[in-house]
């Protein structure tokens, strides 16, 4: 899989490019929005790791040209902005997926394995795929073994960010920002009686055991 990094900062790039390539990625670096822009309009990436600050072009006007050109590779935007307002924005602006710096490498080369699935299931019209379980992302349903398992609006826009990112430990905090779009409450149980009423739906057909806890963490949705 080939990956696009532009990052200004050559310390952050060269790092990134070795934890990339020793996941066995195959990165190509440019250090400016200019240069992101032209290798992205002449060769296909399967994912683009984009920081936000450029000295040249903003990422986010980097972004908002590849959107316009039809270039549709995930976009994932690396930024030191962490609030909810400024990822909300990296995501409307066409990101697909947005990480704060610092960052740990190993979370950052799990989520780029995320957009290529992701990337590969809505090519595979328009479903995720994840071991038993398939997501029908037009019609909106779930089936393990193809067994449908009805989902409310919520608990399918949940699945979704846990498949999305399969095998991945999520936090609370990132599910619940994702789906309901806003910072989240600690004292809030709204995703843990969620997450309850999906796995009792899906233990019906055996695959309850899916979605798991991680203690101090959050969930993960496992392939078995």
């Amino acid at each position: 899989m080939r990956i696009l990094v532009v990052e200004d900062d050559e310390k952050n790039a060269a790092e990134i490019h070795y934890a990339l390539k020793d996941a066995g990625f195959v990165v190509e670096v440019e250090l400016t929005g200019a240069g992101g822009l032209a290798r992205a309009r002449s060769i296909p990436y399967d994912v683009i790791v984009l920081d936000r600050m450029l000295p040249d072009i903003d990422g986010l006007t980097v972004l908002a040209k590849l959107r316009e050109e039809g270039i549709l590779a995930p976009v994932l935007i690396l930024s030191a902005l962490s609030a909810v307002d400024d990822r909300v924005e990296g995501l409307r602006a066409g990101g697909d997926d947005y990480l704060s710096k610092p960052f740990e490498f190993s979370e950052l080369t799990a989520r780029i394995g995320a957009l290529v699935r992701r990337s590969r299931a809505f090519l595979d019209v328009g479903r995720i795929t994840v071991g038993r379980a398939t997501l029908d992302l037009i019609a909106r349903h779930l089936q393990v073994d193809g067994e449908t398992v009805k989902l409310l609006p919520k608990e399918f826009s949940i699945v979704e960010f846990l498949m999305n990112h399969a095998n991945v430990p999520l936090s609370r905090k990132m599910i619940f920002e994702a789906v309901w779009g806003y910072s989240y409450n600690h004292q809030s149980a709204a995703l843990d009686v969620h997450i309850s009423k999906i796995r009792k739906k899906m233990e019906l057909v055996d695959a309850g055991h899916m979605i798991q806890s991680i203690r101090n963490v959050g969930f993960v949705f496992c392939a078995s």
